[in-house]
């Protein structure tokens, strides 16, 4: 991907355009392009591959409705044969048109020959090629954890990304694996981990200066979820592998604020486990102690996710970080309330709120805000325990997953949490089916925004 894009000043003329500005531009052109436009019936919208006297592919016309879009070369890239393309743009539109045309050449090639050559565009920013490929390699990472199948994708690996993450940048990795979990009293990792022969651990990454605003990054990594006990029907284990896709999510996140060298103190914390049945599977009615002190009634082992991150953040707690997020592919009652590929957070903090929302509006990454209603946390309530991992009744079901992280989360502490899914159903341009980062590039304009000046 490092050699979609480069720095210099030689290749085909590539020409952007809004369709409003294109009559303007054509009559501004030579009679052989007015000619080949018209004899070839090009409309003015979409791609036009100009000749030269000489028969050669002289220059290259793109015309779309939305200039201002972050997705605006998504297909672009695709469509153009192999070679080197001097992007005639500057500004913002240079900028989005080298990120749309990164993502748009994404693909997941791990386990199948990749012939394609693609084209490269050129820029004469050499500065804005370092900064996209930094953006375009944090969410590939993503798509590439989520896409990557659980039997290459287990605890361990997601531990050995970290490790790797951490070796590039100078950051800190511990882990605590197994039956050490018990003995550190991280009790809900340990029971949703247990049944798999894939060691549960919780992985703990530290970056930057110890005294700088310190961010803590949760993200849920269940690498596998059958369900449990609660064994989930055929349909719904399908797409399991991308349960980890939360834990993708901080790990990209994370990569963007160390490229960026953000001057903030990082950490980011990865339950990492497999739901699998064996004999030692935990079970419904079981209760546990959580790390936090309370106890936890199991009404659906199916409702893991929650279990692991509410000991991650009950640690992340011990900092009193400045800021606390976190990512969870969590409920599917979230993508029935706002679909699939618009992610909904929740937030304690008002001004947090607002800001990455509008951070997500200028990055053309959306987020939408819900509702904390504090009135549904008597629905996670237990005859026998604090609290029950799923509500009473079926309906408000992201609502109460959220008002049940939020009683692990003290009050003081600045917390927002992501429920995505992670995962792209249909194809869009520069989304191809499969992976996906939803929110981080919102969150990490937010974080730039404030911490960055």
């Amino acid at each position: 991907m490092t050699q979609l894009l480069l720095s210099g000043s030689e290749g085909i003329p590539l020409t952007l355009l809004a369709a409003s500005d294109y009559n303007d531009w054509l009559n501004s052109q030579e009679k052989p392009v007015q000619n080949w436009l018209s004899s070839t019936q090009y409309q003015g919208k979409g791609l036009s591959l100009i000749p030269g006297s000489d028969g050669a592919l002289s220059q290259v016309l793109f015309v779309t409705e939305n200039k201002d879009s972050h997705w605006m070369c998504g297909d672009l890239v695709n469509e153009l044969p192999a070679g080197q393309y001097l992007l005639d743009s500057d500004g913002q539109t240079c900028k989005l048109a080298a990120f749309s045309w990164a993502m748009g050449a994404y693909k997941f090639d791990r386990y199948k020959a990749n012939e394609k050559v693609y084209p490269q565009l050129v820029l004469r920013d050499a500065e804005l090629v370092e900064q996209t490929l930094k953006m375009v390699r944090s969410v590939a990472i993503v798509r590439d954890l989520v896409n990557t199948p659980a039997a290459d994708m287990m605890p361990q690996h997601l531990g050995e990304t970290m490790e790797s993450l951490a070796a590039e940048f100078g950051a800190k990795v511990t882990q605590i694996v197994g039956d050490d979990l018990l003995t550190h009293n991280y009790p809900t990792i340990h029971m949703v981990g247990r049944a798999s022969h894939n060691a549960p651990r919780l992985i703990d990454l530290t970056w930057g200066d110890e005294d700088a605003p310190k961010v803590t990054l949760v993200g849920k990594g269940v690498c596998f979820d059958s369900g449990g006990l609660d064994l989930k029907p055929g349909a719904g284990m399908r797409l399991m592998k991308k349960d980890m896709g939360g834990a993708a999510h901080v790990i990209g996140l994370a990569h963007q604020i160390m490229a960026a060298k953000l001057p903030v103190r990082l950490r980011v914390l990865v339950p990492a486990v497999e739901n699998a049945v064996s004999a030692n599977a935990f079970r419904p009615g079981d209760v546990i102690t959580t790390r936090k002190g309370l106890t936890v009634e199991i009404d659906n082992t199916d409702a893991e996710g929650r279990l692991v991150l509410c000991d991650a953040l009950a640690e992340a707690n011990s900092d009193k970080p400045e800021l606390l997020i976190d990512f969870a592919t969590l409920t599917g009652a979230m993508r029935i309330a706002l679909g699939t590929e618009l992610p909904g957070f929740f937030s304690n903090d008002d001004e947090v709120a607002a800001g990455i929302t509008a951070s997500g509006l200028n990055v053309e990454d959306p987020v939408w805000r819900m509702p904390l209603h504090k009135p549904y946390f008597e629905l996670t309530g237990s005859d026998i325990a604090d609290l029950a991992n799923c509500g009473k009744v079926p309906f408000g079901g992201a609502i109460t997953a959220a008002l049940y992280l939020e009683a692990f989360v003290d009050e003081e502490i600045s917390w927002t949490h992501f429920d995505v899914m992670a995962w792209n159903t249909r194809k869009l341009p520069g989304r191809p089916i499969g992976g996906e980062a939803f929110g981080i590039r919102a969150v990490f304009d937010y974080l730039a925004e404030r911490f960055g000046k």
